[in-house]
This record gives C-alpha cells, structure tokens and sequence, in this order.
C-alpha cells in the first residue's frame, strides 16, 4: 500500500516538473512566468500559498512571485539574508519545515504581505552548484508538517527553478530578474601577484549547462544514468591502473573516486531524483549542489577533501552525460585571462605565455600557481569568491593584481578609470626603459645593484630587457613541480647549462630544491604535518635524503663546464646545517674531479638567511659562508609569527615596521664586519618604498621580480639614502612601530614618489 502511494506521488510530481517545462516552453514575459509556476506548485502540493524569493544582491532577497500573499507586496517585500525564517533559510541552505510558523526562532512578521493567517512554513533553497539563489515557500492555514516525501519533492521543484533561473528563464520584460552574465560584476579577492591586465575570460574548466532539467521517460533516464555511470566507473578503473605503484597521494584521490562512483547511496538518490521527474544530468547537478554547499561549511579538512572529491567526479559524470568535454571547440580569445577554481603548475605552465592574467577561485600567495604566475610576471588574484559561476568564455575582464579586485563585465566608466591606470603603467615603462642602462645610484652616490629572480627558462629573456645585473634567485624547485616524476640528472644539467647560456656571463645565483611546506612534489607523499612551514622542508629534506641533493649538485657542475657557479641553500637556520650542505657540495666535486669532468673556474656557496636563528648565528658562519640571501617572504613570516598563507594575520605586519628594520640593519652589520656580499630576496625588495628602506638599512644588492627593477631603479636615482635613513632613525628613536608614513611623505615632499 505504502509502495503505490509513494509511486502516485512519484507520478504527480512528474506532472507538475511537466506542467512547469510547458510554462518554461511559454512564449511570454518573465514575470508571467514565475506567477504561473507559484500558481502551479500551490496547486500541486495542496497549499493556499506559494512565493518564490530570490537574490538582488549578495545580501537581499526580495519577494518575486507569490500565489496567496497580497500580489502588491511583489518586489515590494525584502529581507536581509538571516532575517526571518525566509532569511534563515537562505543562511544556512538548510529546509525550515514547521507547523507553527510564528513560535519558531528567528519569525519576522511581515504585514504587507497577509501572511498571518497561514500557520505553516516549508522553506525550500533554490541553489545551484552550492550557490544560493533563492528560497521557495509554501504556506498553508492549517497546522501540518510537510511530509518527507513532499519536501522532497520540493527540493526537486527548486531544483529546476535554479536551472530555469541560470537559463534566463525569468528575464524579459516585467521580469523579477536582470538577464544573468550580463551584469557587470566586481569581485574582490587576494593578491597572488601583482600587476594589471585586460582582457576576455578563458575558463580553464568550461561550465556544463543542463539546458533539460525535466524528463519525459524517468526508465530512459535511468539508462542513460546507469551507462554514464558504468563509463565512469571504467574510467576511474583506468586511472588507478596507470597511477599503480605511483604516488601515494593521487592514489588515495583515485581510490576517493572508485568508492564514491561504486557508492550505492549516490546512485539511489540520483535514481530517485530522476523518479520525481528529473532528467539524468539534473540529477547528478542536484546532488553537486548539495555536496558543494556541504563543502562551504565543512570545517574538517578530510570531509571537505572527500566532498571536493564528489564534486569532481559529479562532474566527470556531467560531461559524460551532456557530451560537452573540456575541449568545446571554442577559440580562446584575444588577450586570454585564465579563470578557475584551482590550477596546479603543469596545467598553467600548458599554456605558455599566452595568458595575461589567472584569477583563481581558491588558490593562495604561496601556491604553486603563484610561483608559476611570478614566473611568468602575469597577475594572478586568488580567492575569488564566485568567479567560476559569473564568469562565462569570453566576457571582458579586467584583473587588478595590485589591489585584488577583479571587474567582470566592467562598465564604460570603469573600463575607462582601468585603461587610464593601465596607460600611466606604460608611460612609467617608457620612463624605465630610458634608464635601464644606468646604474641605480642613489642621490648621495650610493649604488644599489638590483638582479631579478627566475625559475623558468622562459624568464631569462627577461634579464637583458629590465636591465637586471643578473639573475639573484634561480628556483630550481619549479623543473620539479611540472613533471610527474623525478628528472634526471642529464635532464638537469641541460637546463640549468641552458640557463648558464642565456645569462651571458652574468651570474645566476642557483637555490638548491626547496621543496615542503605549501610545495609537494607530485610524486612525493606529503607529510602529516600540523604546520608544514616549520617543517620538514628545503635543506631539512636535503639533508635527511641526500641523494636527490647530490643529483642536483652534480648536474649544476656539470651545467657550468668550466663557468663560474653561484649556489645556495635554502632555509638554513643553523650554522651546522650550513657546514653539512656544504659538506655534500665538496663531495659533489671531489667525485666530478675523479670522474675527469670539467670543474667550474671558481665556485661560491652560500645560504639563504629566512629564519632569524641565523640572524644569530656564530661570527664563524659569517666567516665561511660565501655570501647571504635574505629571505625576505618567509623571513618576515617568521620574524612576526604570521603565517604568510593566513590573510587574517599576514596584512597587520609590515615590512617596514622599526623592530624589522632593525634585525635587518643587524644582519647587515655582521655580513659588513666579515665581508660578507649580503642580498634581499623577496617581494618587498621589488615595492619602490621598501627597496629605498632596505637600501637605507645598509643593503646593496635587491633581487626582484624583473617589471620591479625599472620602478625601483626609478625612485632610487630620483632618492638621498642618508636622509632617509635619518628619518628611519627618528622614527626609531620616537617609538613609532612603522617608518612607512614618515617615510612616504618624505619622498612625496622630494618628488621621488
């Protein structure tokens, strides 16, 4: 009996998911439309009210269809999202299903609306792909709790209003809704790189779109689900067939995927999806919404792991079913801007250099993708909430990397406000170029020797065009990161002889595999680390497994063949860590000289200072160590305690704070008492400010990214060292935490800025 109710009640839910698609196919006005389908789901579930609220804006909802309130409170009524249990709904994307609507925490009455004769509530939220659209409500007079069974099948009809809503549906003359991925959007997010950039929207994962969320034949639909299912499992099948006996990470993905696309439950709810009238693809959708709006909320990292897992396959399950792959046979456009949720370094790097800018949905500054993006000296913005769901093939986008932000669709006095900024960046390069034979000296007749950083081959073309003095930071960790397995050791020397020869005689200072913390090779196992900063990385890992350390010295002795070779170690925090490396890279020559190859002209070794244990190392170390690097990222990091990944914490510190500045001025007083050549690495030696800052705390040497060397060469000629370090002492000794205002109006008051 309970068997042929649920199965009449399957049956009546189809026909209103049937009645809804011939409201859809109507040749009328948006708004006729929506009053048409709150009418039909009153009627179909039994209530004297319907209404449907959707977003204006990220916070507001607004009242755009009802059957049984008073019509005049259409587009009239709005809540703030949390207000009411309208507003809760939406809040929290969760079913408020009560008999006593007005004894329920959180009511708000809203009286233009007539409501206060209804007793019941059954709010239901419209979302798409874990993003909220709305809230459909029933009411009625009498006292009852919806049914599973008839929420249920509500959530089914909000579903499709949520599809129906992505494809325009409700737009057109009298709408409730403006045309959707037409507005012009601004979304704000964190600076990966800086720099700026316009261009038209290439989306790294092109968007599925369900354009037949309802079916006529659920038995068909059913087929179609259980073959694209099979083809998954196939799939996956074959994926864990090649990655066996590979890395131990992609394996537990893999096996991640096996169990969810073997998962009964998954299968069930889709099959009883398509029962209530759903087609196949909106099925799997309906369940990636759920999974994806789970995963928003998720605080422990292993269940959002396995969610992210689920909304991967789902789609791999949705290109199965529509047939749209990642290739569509678009034309990526002129002056492409990447869009994704994530990236990892291959797949940027797959693009080369025709992208003009990447902007991420997660992502983070010390992420692979970022080291790639500064490889490449494209902008890159991280943690751009949405963008994935706004952003289609070929809208106009501009990227602000200096200030995070983002203009999707930008209008006219935007778009004019941005080609301004970005004609001031030309005229400034123009100014730049001008001076790049000449030497960065100073007002006072000090001389800053300014080198660019690298990872790429593709940088060095770099070197002679920004007028760079040589290469002081070559990251070898990126020839890593881009393969699937280890290269070898004639592979490397290749490269780095390749690197040698375009340099032209200028030194490359080469950094040894820094690798750990946020930069896990793809086919080493992760550690279980509770903070991988302060773990087991760079030198840490050279150290403990040798042999890929001595592989990576062999191949840069070789690489030199008679050249000069500058080579450092990273995140040396101990003066024995220094001697141990070293140690190896004496080994590394003693077996090249038994070997009969060529031996570099000379040879120097030195560290990179990123801890401030070094800061106080032995006077021995200074004495035997070649010459410094200051680690300026993770060192500042260190030195306050903040997490440079953490944009709670890494904004409330700044580089130019006094106590920084200070341990800076020590550092460079020791490397001056043994003669020790000291540099700064980092970001903040290529901002105009701070380099002028490090320079007036005694430092000589900046390596930077290469757009960064014009501009700081730029001020540093137009800047007097001595003055400004004068005011650095002032601030110092009046107790101010940071010498940036003073400092700023300073070079303001000269014209340097």
């Amino acid at each position: 009996m309970a068997q042929n109710l649920n199965k009449n009640f399957e049956s009546e839910s189809r026909k209103l998911l049937l009645r809804l698609r011939e409201a859809m196919a109507e040749d009328s006005a948006g708004q006729a439309r929506l009053d048409k389908i709150t009418g039909l789901i009153a009627s179909s579930m039994g209530t004297e009210v319907c209404s449907i609220y959707l977003f204006r804006d990220e916070e507001t909802l607004e009242l755009c269809a009802t059957e049984g309130l008073n019509p005049d409170s259409v587009h009239q009524t709005r809540l703030r999202i949390g207000e009411g249990l309208v507003g809760r709904v939406a809040r929290h994307s969760r079913v408020v299903n009560t008999a006593d609507a007005p004894s329920e925490r959180g009511f708000r009455y809203m009286p233009e609306t007539g409501e206060e004769i209804y007793s019941s509530f059954c709010g239901i939220p419209i979302q798409r792909l874990g993003e909220n659209m709305g809230v459909l409500v029933v009411q009625s007079r009498e006292a009852r709790d919806f049914s599973s069974d008839e929420v249920y099948a509500l959530e089914v009809v909000a579903m499709v209003l949520a599809e129906m809503t992505e494809l325009g549906a409700f737009v057109g003359e009298g709408a409730a809704l403006s045309p959707l991925h037409q507005q012009s959007v601004l979304i704000r997010g964190g600076t990966g790189q800086e720099g700026v950039a316009v261009g038209h929207v290439w989306l790294h994962e092109p968007r599925v779109v369900v354009s037949n969320p309802i079916a006529d034949d659920p038995e068909a639909e059913q087929k179609r689900l259980e073959d694209a299912i099979e083809e998954l499992r196939v799939g996956v099948d074959r994926m864990l067939e090649g990655a066996a006996g590979g890395d131990k990470e992609q394996l537990q993905v893999l096996e991640a995927y096996r169990m969810f696309a073997n998962s009964k439950g998954w299968m069930k709810r889709m099959e009883q999806d398509i029962s209530q009238g759903l087609s196949a693809e909106a099925a799997v959708e309906k369940e990636q919404s759920i999974a994806r709006s789970r995963m928003a909320k998720a605080t422990d990292a292993y269940l959002r792991d396995r969610l992210h897992d689920l909304d991967d396959l789902s789609n791999r399950l949705l290109r199965i079913l529509t047939g749209q792959g990642k290739d569509t046979g678009a034309e990526m456009p002129e002056n492409p801007i990447l869009v994704a949720r994530n990236i990892g370094p291959a797949e940027l790097l797959e693009y080369d250099r025709k992208l003009k800018g990447v902007v991420l949905e997660e992502g983070s500054v010390g992420s692979h993708a970022a080291i790639v993006a500064r490889a490449l000296a494209i902008p890159l913005i991280v943690h751009a909430d949405r963008i994935t769901t706004e952003a289609l093939n070929g809208d106009a986008i501009m990227v602000d990397g200096d200030e995070g932000v983002v203009h999707l669709r930008p209008d006219e006095s935007v778009a004019t406000a941005f080609r301004d900024k970005m004609a001031m960046r030309t005229n400034a390069q123009k100014r730049y170029a001008s001076i790049r034979e000449k030497p960065a000296e100073t007002l006072d007749g000090t001389t800053i020797h300014l080198q660019m950083n690298a990872g790429l081959m593709a940088d060095l073309p770099s070197l002679e065009g920004s007028g760079a003095e040589g290469v002081g930071l070559f990251r070898t960790e990126l020839q890593f990161l881009i393969r699937n397995q280890m290269p070898k050791r004639t592979e490397l020397a290749e490269i780095y002889s390749k690197v040698m020869d375009s340099a032209k005689g200028k030194r490359v200072v080469f950094r040894t595999l820094d690798i750990g913390s946020d930069k896990v090779l793809p086919y080493m196992a992760p550690q279980d680390e509770p903070n991988p900063a302060l773990g087991w990385r760079a030198i840490r890992v050279g150290l403990d497994k040798p042999g890929v350390l001595r592989m990576q010295l062999q191949a840069l002795l070789r690489a030199a063949n008679g050249r000069p070779l500058t080579v450092m170690f990273p995140f040396i925090a101990q003066f024995e860590e220094f001697r141990a490396a070293k140690a190896e890279m004496e080994k590394a020559v003693e077996r090249e000289r038994r070997l009969g190859h060529i031996l570099p002209d000379t040879l120097d070794v030195g560290a990179m200072l990123e801890t401030p244990s070094l800061g106080f190392a032995p006077q021995k170390f200074f004495e035997e160590v070649g010459f410094i690097s200051i680690g300026g990222n993770d060192l500042k990091q260190f030195f306050f305690a903040a997490d440079r990944e953490n944009e709670r914490v890494r904004r409330r510190y700044d580089t130019l704070n006094v106590s920084f500045l200070t341990f800076i001025e020590g550092i460079v007083n020791r490397c001056n008492s043994t003669k020790t050549p000291v540099s700064f690495c980092g970001e903040d030696a290529g901002r105009p400010l701070e380099a002028v800052c490090l320079a007036a705390m005694g430092l000589r040497n900046l390596s930077m990214r290469p757009a960064s060397i014009g501009p700081v060469k730029s001020i540093l000629r137009r800047t007097n060292l001595a003055e400004v370090r004068k005011i650095i002492v002032d601030a110092r000794e009046r107790g101010d935490q940071s010498v940036r205002a003073a400092v700023k109006a300073y070079l303001k008051e000269t014209g340097a800025l």
